[in-house]
């Protein structure tokens, strides 16, 4: 239960989702500087090798997270997505972050990120509705995936474009 709701995160009532998203910021930080470590052991510095191993990161923790919500979410017994779960939120927001990479995370990219993956995961345009149909735990991280995706192709643009 300590994972599905990020340490009790979860838990503080107003604004879950927020709150397991604002963990997520600091979660992709590390595992950016993480990355970055690693391939500057393994492959001198390379950004893409940068990219593949804080992407394998994320992706290795959204993967447990099904899971992890699953178990959470039947000890809960209260709906399909507990408002307690928000380990949803946290690892999508760290997989939106992979859209920037971990030298150009500003303040202002942080803040963008966090934004737009919030506004996406509350409306939650198709196919994120749909993801959330999905079963058990697999329904509670896919539609953060969808969000976080959305999230991610704004922030590319965002930074093609020279906004951030």
């Amino acid at each position: 239960m300590l994972a599905a709701t990020v340490g009790g995160v979860g838990r503080l009532g107003f604004a879950p989702g927020t709150w397991g998203a604002a963990v997520g910021v600091p979660l992709a930080l590390g595992l950016g500087a993480a990355a970055t470590r690693l391939a500057d052991r393994l492959a001198g510095g390379s950004p893409a090798a940068t990219l593949v191993s804080e992407a394998v990161m994320v992706a290795a923790i959204c993967l447990a997270g099904v899971p992890i919500c699953t178990w959470a979410a039947r000890l809960l017994g209260s709906g399909k997505d507990p408002g307690e779960i928000v380990l949803d939120e946290t690892a999508a927001m760290a997989a939106t972050l992979l859209a920037v990479p971990p030298p150009a995370r500003t303040p202002a990219a942080l803040a963008a990120a966090f934004l737009l993956f919030r506004v996406f995961d509350v409306l939650k345009p198709f196919p994120c509705d749909r993801c959330e149909r999905l079963p058990a735990g697999l329904g509670i991280m896919a539609d953060d995936w969808a969000a976080a995706a959305y999230s991610a192709a704004c922030l590319a643009a965002a930074r093609w474009s020279g906004w951030l």
